[in-house]
């Protein structure tokens, strides 16, 4: 079985994270991709986020109806801040041996590995899958492969899908009372304007 896993802020969850996900599923022929909201991401520290249970319950939302992704909430239950070695080790002790992981993330996220927890670990239990972000170029993996030894062979850089969708504008859209329909499910949609998210 190979896994898919999708980590995140998701504040909020958007279409973006929805075709980077199938996209990835589809190519890679993936069993299933697992949405993972961050708990406290260490990254974000002096960032204000929304609550737990907002993130969670968009998420919910955007997914329900697709039996291809699964939410887990193991990062958001999980004290302290949220590191992906620890959520990759953890669902990793759950499958086969000859089960894999592909862990889903940005070309911006994959050049900053260096600075996360335990990268030389983390590329032992997974293979990356790194995703075009607009405005960032492809990462040097011959520069990470000096800094983490062996990264090279356990990442595969895509070329697509490009979908220039964020959420920082999203909420920046709502904030000045702009519509985010189409860069959002619509059950999203409603749930923000229902708890009146991202309104200064």
């Amino acid at each position: 079985m190979n896994i898919g896993v999708l980590g995140g802020t998701f504040d909020p969850v958007h279409n973006g994270h929805l075709i980077v996900a199938e996209e990835v599923r589809a190519r890679l022929d993936l069993t299933i991709v697992v949405f993972v909201p961050a708990g406290q991401p260490w990254l974000k520290q002096d960032s204000p986020i929304s609550s737990a249970e907002h993130r969670v319950e968009m998420v919910h939302l955007a997914i329900t109806d697709k039996p291809y992704f699964k939410l887990s909430t193991m990062e958001v239950e999980r004290p302290g801040p949220s590191y992906t070695v620890d959520t990759i080790a953890e669902i990793r002790a759950k499958l086969s041996p000859e089960d894999e992981i592909f862990f889903i993330l940005g070309w911006d996220n994959l050049a900053q590995l260096p600075q996360w927890q335990e990268p030389d670990r983390l590329i032992t239990m997974c293979r990356l899958v790194a995703v075009p972000r607009p405005g960032f170029p492809p990462p040097s993996l011959k520069k990470l492969e000096a800094i983490i030894p062996g990264l090279s062979q356990q990442v595969m850089v895509m070329d697509k899908p490009e979908i220039d969708i964020s959420a920082k504008v999203i909420r920046n859209r709502v904030a000045q009372g702009l519509s985010i329909r189409h860069l959002v499910p619509e059950p999203v949609n409603r749930y923000i304007k229902e708890h009146s998210l991202y309104i200064l």
